[in-house]
């Protein structure tokens, strides 16, 4: 009897929920999950699923099991991995969640080259733009810049980034408009990143200054407020890696360089289990070596 075969056919029925799809997953027939549940339980002497002809539901010695094996199946592949390896020839599958924009303008250039430089990595990656705990997502690790806070979780700075208040030309020239306070952007419509609300915060000579602004877009994706930026349909606030190039090609001009907006980070967050494995360690330090030279280009001149 292969118990690790078997528990790691657990871990499928539970999380999937049925001996079916446990099967498409693990490429077997229903049939030989059927049969490693039960060598598996009678090994432990409990039932860990209730059958019956509609449905398999999980009993609670299941739960308790469930809750602790996941955990134990990815040290052991640690473990085994890292007695096979050598130092130079780092192995393994790793589990990602990254931000939707910042993946797509740069990030997947990132893990490509990787993948590249160890080739017996393999990676599994998630665009997810919400806080997300990557321990309760079964993710060695979640890139972010959002701050959040989760048990048994670390999280590490990987680069920052600048917010800038900007709008198109036309705009500027329609409305006849030279911006020389914050507090002017009550009258003017704004386009909101709407995950930050519309209290936009301003460090000025005398401490923060904060604007409620009136939306005339709300949008919780960047690019969708730049292209609006740029056809002149009011204010944005955007982070200086999306709005860099447009500034620089005329598109958008930079407003109130003298009331810059607070600084943001990237942060990687990671499960204090998962940080020790060499893999995801590698990782990590290409990511934030990666994304400092990058952020180099974000920097605006005020």
């Amino acid at each position: 009897m292969d118990t690790l075969t078997n528990l790691k056919t657990f871990v499928a029925v539970a999380k999937y929920g049925g001996f079916s799809d446990a099967a498409r997953q693990l490429d077997v027939v229903p049939s030989v999950v059927a049969k490693r549940i039960s060598q598996l339980e009678q090994s432990m002497q409990t039932r860990l699923f209730q059958r019956s002809t509609r449905r398999v539901r999980i009993t609670e010695a299941g739960v308790q099991l469930y809750g602790r094996v996941p955990g134990l199946l990815a040290e052991f592949e640690e473990v085994v991995s890292s007695v096979q390896r050598d130092d130079k020839k780092l192995e393994g599958h790793i589990r990602i969640m990254a931000p939707t924009t910042l993946t797509l303008m740069h990030l997947s250039q990132t893990f490509s080259a990787f993948m590249a430089q160890h080739e017996r990595i393999t990676l599994e990656i998630a665009l997810v733009d919400l806080s997300s705990n990557p321990e309760e997502q079964a993710c060695d690790l979640a890139i972010s810049g959002r701050v959040a806070s989760y048990e048994g979780v670390i999280d590490l700075p990987l680069c920052s980034t600048q917010r800038v208040l900007v709008a198109a030309p036309d705009y500027l020239g329609k409305h006849a408009l030279t911006l020389s306070h914050p507090r002017e952007l009550i009258e003017h419509p704004c386009l909101v990143f709407s995950p930050s609300g519309k209290c936009w915060n301003f460090q000025g000579k005398r401490g923060v200054r904060s604007v409620e602004v009136t939306p005339r877009l709300l949008a919780d994706d960047n690019i969708t407020l730049l292209h609006a930026a740029i056809q002149g349909l009011g204010i944005a606030v955007l982070p200086n890696y999306i709005a860099a190039e447009a500034i620089a090609n005329g598109a958008l001009e930079h407003l109130l360089p003298d009331y810059p907006l607070q600084e943001t980070w990237f942060r990687a967050y990671v499960p204090k289990r998962r940080l020790q494995i060499a893999r995801v360690q590698a990782l990590i330090d290409w990511i934030t070596a990666d994304l400092k030279q990058f952020s180099e280009g974000w920097r605006l001149e005020a």
